[in-house]
């Protein structure tokens, strides 16, 4: 099977008119998007699909394609899972929209329920839902800011926490951005502990030490920590290249947002739900959120989003203040709730982690081989590696990268980068994956890396 670039002579029939008959259903497929879709919505992979179903996708023209994409990380339970469609079918005889703000159905505080005793966040916890994960840090910030009564926001360089104006300004990476401002006020912004980049042959302990410190300064040349609401972090960071916080900045952390009284947010949209091999990357480190934002793999691919707080917190928002016409629609509740329930009955952690302990053997062997990769890093099956000139954390090498992405391809394996400087592979594959099939895309992966790097 060949995929062809968006570039490459012969995709676009409005360009080439007298090859389209010579087009693949794909490569049609592909210049209809071209033809009726803004350049600005993302095109990460030239993949088509027409069905998916486990670790698999269909395209257009029938080849089976092995996703390690995992739809930018909405399928640990797998494509189509068979309880999951069944709850939604049951569901959509019996009604698709009422608007909860309207009336109340079960679904929607079933989950509720469901979520509050499945994260814990130290206190009894309150739930919202909405319909993006974006939303979902929206309102995060929303409540945070009438619960202290501040406006001040601290986020962190490489960070993503999506597309709407308040989560744009949030996100990190100013080529997601452009000519969108002015964006929203009193959002500051600080180093995130990215201990590869950073570190200097430092050990661990001092790098930490070094960036809480870094705190401590902002109240000299940043902001006041008195006017400030909240803090929102990636204990995993996501689009960023799947840098992982050390232990001991989060726990500092968190000490220094209880000593001036500053809200504490985790964003585990892209970490939770088993991709980290347990529900919650925020588990791992000991350290529990004020506030919590959730998203992609709780839906099985249905959009939906949830605000997760102490209740205490949660319920200072004022009314109508939060939510929105589609906060849970009905199809996507039942949705999660069926999806949560097939996690605990597979146990989606377990395989997190053994999704996990092999992508990074063959990862590391990978580095090994190649100068060419600098890192290998990430928490549970949330695995990623950099590539850079030399090993230099500071010489992003997204050549390379890009190259091995659309070799992948051509041979049938979806991946995706991440990174400000889209130089990080990043594998989030669907967690019920067989090892026969993640094997086969490690070996395809393997294989192509030594061929370009032999180039």
């Amino acid at each position: 099977m060949t995929l062809v670039t968006c570039g490459e002579k012969g995709i676009f029939a409005a360009e080439f008119p007298d090859m389209t008959e010579q087009m693949t259903r794909s490569q049609e497929l592909l210049a209809r998007r071209k033809s009726a879709i803004p350049n600005g919505v993302g095109l990460f992979n030239n993949a088509t699909a027409v069905k998916a179903e486990g670790a698999t996708i269909t395209d257009a023209d029938g080849n089976e394609l092995i996703d390690f994409a995992g739809g930018i990380g909405v399928v640990n339970a797998g494509h189509c899972p068979p309880p999951v469609v069944k709850a939604i079918q049951e569901q959509a005889e019996k009604f698709l929209h009422v608007s909860f703000n309207v009336a109340s159905y079960e679904p929607y505080i079933a989950l509720c329920e469901k979520l509050n005793g499945l994260m814990p966040h130290g206190t009894p916890a309150k739930t919202l839902l909405v319909s993006t994960g974006a939303e979902a840090v929206e309102n995060a910030i929303k409540i945070a800011r009438q619960a202290t009564g501040r406006q001040g926001v601290l986020c962190f360089t490489d960070a993503f926490h999506g597309r709407t104006m308040m989560a744009m300004t949030l996100t990190s990476k100013v080529g997601y951005k452009p000519g969108c401002g002015p964006f929203a006020p009193e959002v500051y912004r600080t180093q995130f502990p990215n201990f590869f980049h950073y570190g200097a042959g430092r050990s661990e302990a001092e790098f930490v030490k070094s960036e809480l410190h870094r705190l401590e300064e902002l109240s000299h040349n940043l902001v006041d920590p008195k006017q400030l609401a909240c803090v929102i972090i990636e204990l995993v960071q996501g689009e960023g290249g799947f840098n992982v916080a050390p232990k001991a900045y989060v726990e500092g952390l968190r000490n220094w947002c209880d000593k001036h009284g500053i809200l504490l947010i985790f964003d585990e949209i892209q970490a939770g739900f088993g991709r980290t091999g347990a529900w919650s990357a925020y588990s791992h480190f000991g350290v529990l959120p004020d506030l919590s934002t959730w998203a992609k793999s709780l839906g099985s691919g249905l959009p939906i989003a949830a605000v997760m707080g102490k209740a205490e917190i949660m319920d200072k928002a004022g009314p109508s203040s939060i939510g929105g016409t589609y906060i849970g629609s009905p199809l996507s509740c039942v949705a999660a709730l069926a999806t949560i329930k097939y996690m605990e009955e597979i146990d989606i952690n377990a395989k997190g982690r053994h999704v996990g302990e092999v992508v990074r053997k063959r990862f590391e062997k990978m580095k090994a081989k190649h100068d060419c990769i600098g890192d290998v890093r990430g928490l549970g099956a949330m695995l990623a590696m950099e590539f850079n000139t030399g090993r230099d954390p500071l010489k992003p090498d997204a050549d390379t990268c890009t190259k091995l992405m659309n070799a992948c391809a051509k041979r049938g394996l979806v991946v995706i980068t991440a990174g400000t400087d889209k130089n990080v592979i990043r594998i989030l594959s669907p967690l019920v994956i067989s090892d026969e099939l993640l094997n086969k895309g490690l070996d395809i992966m393997e294989e192509e890396l030594d061929k370009i790097c032999a180039a």
